[in-house]
């Protein structure tokens, strides 16, 4: 049986934790900062949790690790 192949556009985007989750940057980042509170931007930066909903989604994306 072959090897299941890792999405690469996925293995770009989402780091797998050590419990089985994903961390993922977020949106609405890039640009238009003026228009968000200081709260919205501190609170946007960094990496924040995939919802578990979508982790059986993602681990067929990233099988490897």
């Amino acid at each position: 049986m072959p090897k299941m192949k890792t999405k690469s556009a996925a293995a770009k985007r989402f780091k797998r934790t050590a419990k089985g989750g994903f961390k993922s940057g977020n949106s609405f980042t890039s640009h238009r900062f003026h228009g968000k509170t200081k709260k919205q931007r501190r609170q946007l930066r960094g990496l924040s949790m995939m919802d578990k909903s979508n982790v059986k989604r993602y681990k067929k994306m990233i099988p490897a690790k």
